[in-house]
C-alpha cells in the first residue's frame, strides 16, 4: 500500500506545481494585456493629437497662402502709393532745401521742416534748444518724423550723433534727452518696413553703443531705455543674450517704459522668473505692471501683490519709526516713505482699473493727512529758522549775540527736511500723451482678507528693505526730468521740494496707456 500512496502524493505535487505555473502565466498575460492596451490608448491619443496638429497646420498654411496672395495682389497698389508719397516728400524736402526764407517760428513747422530735410544733427540741435517746451515737443515730434522720407534713417543718424558726443564727452546730457525723444517718436509710429541697409546700419550703431555701455561702471536709466528701444524697434533681439538684456530690465524695472519693453523683448517663460524676482525683492508694484504687460495677471494676481506691498511697507515704516526713537528726521523720512508708497499704490490701482477690487478711500485719506502734516511741519520749521538781528543798536552798546539754541535745533530740523524731495501730486495728463487708447485687462479674482500675506509662504519672511527702497517708483515720471547722469537728481521725484496739499479723495481716474506694438521688421532689398 505504500507504493500507491507515494504515487498519489507525487501526482498531487505535480498538479500543485502545474497550478502555480498556470497562475503565473495567467498573471503575466494580464499584465501584458494591460500594457499593450495602454500602448494602444497612448498611440491613439498621439495619433489624434497629430491629426489635430495636421489640421491646424493645413488651416494655418491655407490662411498664410491667402494672406500672401492678398499681399501679392496689393503690391502694385502699395508700390504706387509709396512712390507717390516718396515723391511728395522728396518735393517737399527739395523745396525746404531751396528755400532761402528764415525758418518759421512755429515749433511744429520747424520740426516738420527739419524732418523733411533728413538732417538728424540739426534736428537734435533744434530739440535741445527747445527743451523748455518739452510737452509741445513730445506732442509734435512723432507727426513731424512721419514727414521724413526715411524716418528710421533719421533715428539711426541721431543715435550716431549722440554716440559721437558720448565719446567726446561734450553735450551728452542734452543730446541724450533729444535722442530719446526721436527714438520714442519712431517707437509709437505705425509699423514700417525697414530696408536691409538701414537695419544693418542700426546693427553697427547698437553694437557700438553696447561697447560703450559695457565700458561704464554705471549706466543711466534713460540711456538704457533708449538702447532697449533701439533693439526692439529694429528687431535686433536675437543678437543679444537673455541674461544681458535681463540685467538691464531688472536693474531699471521701476522705469515707466520697462514693463512694455520687457514684454516686447520676448523673454518667453523667463518673464515669469523676472516677475518672481521682482516680488522677492519687494517690488510688487513693478511686478503688477510686468504681469499686466505679459498677460500673466491670472498667475500673478494684482490684488494680492498690492496687498502684499501694502502690508510690507507698513511693517517697514513701523520698524523704522521705532528704531528712530521718535527722532524728527527719522519721522519725516518715514512719513515721506509712507506717502510715496501710498501714491504708488493709488496710481497702480488707477492705471489698471482695479478700484472695484481694491478700496482706495482709506489710503487717500491717509495720504491727505500725511500731506497736511508735512505742510504744517515745514511751516513750523521755516518759521523757526528766520534770520535774527545779530547786530545790536548803535546806541545800546550791546554786541552781536549768537542765535538761540531753539533756533539752531529748528534749523537742523529744516535741513533734514529739505534733504528730501517730496513726491509730486499725480497728474493725469502728460504721461498719456505718448500713447493713446485704453488698456484692457482680463478680469481678476477678488482677494479677501486684509491681514494675510499670500507671498510670505512662497518667498519667505516679509521684506526687510528700507523704506527708501520702497519709494522708487517712476511710472508717471517724464524722461525730461532726468539729471545729467540719466538718473533723477535726488530720490524718486526731482526738483519738487514744495507743493500744495493734494486732494486724494476727490481725484479723477487716470487712463493707463497701452503698450506700443512693434512688429518684426521685414526686409526689402
Amino acid at each position: 500500500m505504500a507504493a500507491p500512496s507515494d504515487r498519489v502524493h507525487q501526482f498531487f505535487d505535480e498538479l500543485e506545481a502545474k497550478k502555480t505555473i498556470l497562475a503565473k502565466c495567467t498573471n503575466l498575460f494580464t499584465i501584458l494585456s494591460k500594457h499593450f492596451s495602454s500602448l494602444q490608448n497612448s498611440l491613439t491619443v498621439k495619433s489624434q493629437f497629430l491629426d489635430s496638429k495636421l489640421q491646424a497646420l493645413e488651416s494655418s498654411s491655407k490662411e498664410t497662402l491667402e494672406s500672401l496672395h492678398h499681399r501679392e495682389a496689393s503690391i502694385p497698389e502699395r508700390e504706387s502709393a509709396a512712390a507717390a508719397r516718396i515723391e511728395d516728400q522728396k518735393e517737399a524736402a527739395l523745396a525746404e532745401l531751396r528755400s532761402t526764407a528764415p525758418p518759421e517760428p512755429d515749433l511744429s513747422a520747424s520740426l516738420r521742416s527739419l524732418s523733411r530735410k533728413m538732417d538728424a544733427a540739426a534736428l537734435l540741435r533744434f530739440v535741445v534748444s527747445k527743451r523748455k517746451e518739452s510737452a509741445s515737443l513730445r506732442a509734435e515730434i512723432a507727426a513731424a518724423m512721419a514727414e521724413a522720407v526715411d524716418p528710421p534713417r533719421v533715428v539711426v543718424e541721431a543715435v550716431e550723433e549722440f554716440l559721437k558726443s558720448k565719446v567726446a564727452k561734450s553735450g551728452v546730457t542734452d543730446k541724450r534727452w533729444a535722442c530719446g525723444l526721436v527714438i520714442q517718436a519712431l517707437m509709437v509710429s505705425e509699423p514700417r518696413e525697414y530696408s536691409r541697409r538701414i537695419v544693418e546700419r542700426a546693427v553697427k550703431v547698437v553694437e557700438s553703443w553696447k561697447g560703450l555701455l559695457d565700458g561704464e561702471s554705471e549706466s543711466g536709466a534713460a540711456e538704457v531705455v533708449m538702447f532697449l528701444q533701439m533693439v526692439v524697434c529694429f528687431g535686433l533681439r536675437s543678437r543679444f543674450d537673455d541674461d544681458y538684456l535681463r540685467k538691464f530690465v531688472m536693474e531699471f524695472a521701476s522705469r515707466r517704459d520697462m514693463a512694455k519693453l520687457a514684454a516686447s523683448l520676448q523673454f518667453g517663460d523667463k518673464i515669469i522668473d523676472i516677475i518672481d524676482e521682482l516680488i522677492k525683492n519687494g517690488k510688487e508694484i513693478e511686478a503688477v505692471y510686468f504681469a499686466s504687460e505679459a498677460g500673466l495677471t491670472e498667475r500673478f494676481s494684482p490684488i494680492n501683490l498690492l496687498k502684499s506691498y501694502h502690508q510690507n511697507f507698513k511693517k517697514n515704516v513701523t520698524t523704522t519709526s521705532k528704531r528712530g526713537n521718535n527722532n524728527h528726521a527719522v519721522t519725516d523720512d518715514s512719513s515721506t516713505s509712507e506717502l510715496n508708497s501710498i501714491k504708488a499704490i493709488i496710481k497702480c490701482v488707477e492705471d489698471h482699473k482695479l478700484e472695484s477690487e481694491f478700496d482706495l478711500d482709506n489710503l487717500r485719506k491717509r495720504a491727505t493727512h500725511l500731506e497736511k502734516t508735512k505742510a504744517e511741519r515745514k511751516k513750523i520749521s521755516t518759521s523757526g529758522t528766520k534770520p535774527q538781528n545779530k547786530r545790536g543798536s548803535r546806541g545800546s552798546g550791546s554786541s552781536s549775540s549768537r542765535p538761540a539754541k531753539s533756533a539752531k535745533f529748528n534749523n537742523a530740523h529744516s535741513t533734514s527736511f529739505s534733504r528730501r524731495n517730496l513726491a509730486p501730486s499725480r497728474q493725469s495728463s502728460g504721461a498719456g500723451a505718448r500713447f493713446s487708447g485704453p488698456f484692457n485687462y482680463p478680469s481678476q479674482t477678488i482677494f479677501e482678507g486684509a491681514t494675510a500675506n499670500p507671498y510670505t509662504a512662497t518667498y519667505g519672511s516679509s521684506h526687510a528693505q528700507s523704506p527708501a527702497g520702497i519709494t522708487q517708483q517712476h511710472y508717471s515720471i517724464p524722461v525730461d526730468s532726468l539729471g545729467p547722469s540719466g538718473y533723477r537728481s535726488s530720490g524718486s521725484y526731482s526738483g519738487q521740494t514744495s507743493y500744495g496739499i493734494y486732494d486724494y479723495i476727490n481725484v479723477a481716474p487716470s487712463t493707463y496707456p497701452p503698450p506700443y506694438t512693434v512688429d518684426q521688421t521685414s526686409y526689402r532689398g
